[in-house]
């Protein structure tokens, strides 16, 4: 029985959605309602690039065959530590007759935006590992279910910008929903590629008015972050250390506390460092997957903080397109991505 969402791949345990999944079939012969991709390079998650590469020491090598025990064990690139995956870029290989969207062709050079740990994908070779961007290029071939979103590659900037941006749309997207005119905010991870975009998205939507405060970990990140007017300041602090954090950040906001936080760092134990920081009545979002949202709602219970928390969703409408507009709006933005995230 064909199903919109793919549970008709899954191997183990049956009963789940593939992204629940243990096991998935990823045979590249498509069932009627699926698309066939060429892949071209995979997008690891940070937080899951993070783990695979302090595991190997950094041995490239090592990564490599990590990631391909992960695929050949379990159908797809779902880190078993983190449980997140990614997303990728290729060309569209394989129509099935009732997958709904007719306008697409073989060919079409197309982003998944789902994610890889969801995606039925088989690894032939792992071409190059691009470990200060976490990307792999490949020869692959991946699955995309009738419920998969995916964007056509656009045709004004490199698939390379695309694809770094595509990678985390999500986080940018609801930032740009959830600010507001006036707002403070603090962005934590904001020296990393989700960051950068939070920031520039966070600083348009607040205005003249608002105040957006960016912590990093690396010194040239912060340098980057002002010298491209990306946040209003930023402030080097550990996210694991929350005491620490508050006193800089509070004193970043003029002594007071934020009305949103927005985590998007890629290390474990930075629940109580959003949390904190934040008025009672404001909003954390936690985008990060390295977040335990047992600990986020502990955390914030044990510090007698009434805020709302928001899971991150890799998806909100219109997430591509708010993600490449700012792009598009922002030269220096652009230029600051395809210094950092661009391989030809």
């Amino acid at each position: 029985m064909l199903c919109k969402y793919g549970t008709n791949r899954v191997i183990e345990p049956i009963g789940v959605l593939p992204q629940a999944a243990v096991k998935l079939d990823n045979s590249p012969q498509i069932h009627a309602n699926e698309l066939l991709i060429d892949v071209i390079s995979l997008n690891i998650d940070s937080a899951s690039f993070t783990q695979l590469k302090e595991e190997a020491g950094g041995d490239k090598g090592k990564i490599a065959e990590k990631i391909l025990e992960i695929v050949n064990t379990r159908g797809k690139m779902q880190n078993p530590v983190t449980g997140s995956g990614g997303m990728l870029i290729g060309t569209v290989a394989g129509i099935g007759e009732l997958f709904p969207d007719k306008s697409l062709k073989i060919g079409d050079k197309i982003a998944t935006l789902v994610s890889l740990s969801l995606t039925p994908l088989k690894i032939a070779k792992i071409k190059e590992i691009h470990a200060d961007i976490d990307r792999v290029d490949v020869e692959a071939q991946a699955i995309l279910f009738e419920s998969g979103l995916y964007a056509k590659l656009p045709d004004d900037m490199p698939e390379s910008l695309a694809l770094a941006a595509l990678d985390v749309a999500g986080a940018p997207a609801q930032t740009a929903k959830l600010v507001k005119p006036g707002d403070s905010v603090l962005i934590l991870g904001g020296g990393g590629k989700s960051g950068v975009l939070c920031c520039a998205e966070a600083k348009k939507r607040a205005g003249v008015t608002g105040r957006v405060v960016a912590v990093y970990h690396l010194p040239e990140d912060g340098e980057r972050l002002l010298a491209n007017d990306l946040c209003h300041e930023a402030v080097q602090a550990d996210v694991t250390k929350p005491l620490e954090l508050l006193e800089k950040v509070l004193q970043a906001n003029n002594g007071k506390e934020y009305d949103l936080s927005i985590n998007v760092v890629n290390v474990p134990n930075s629940e109580t460092a959003s949390i904190l920081p934040v008025r009672d009545g404001g909003t954390c979002y936690l985008f990060s997957m390295a977040v335990s949202f047992t600990k986020a709602a502990l955390g914030a219970e044990g510090v007698g903080k009434d805020v709302t928390m928001i899971v991150g969703n890799g998806y909100t409408k219109g997430h591509a397109e708010i993600t490449l507009a700012a792009l598009r709006e922002n030269p220096k933005l652009k230029k600051l991505f395809q210094e950092r995230y661009v391989r030809i």
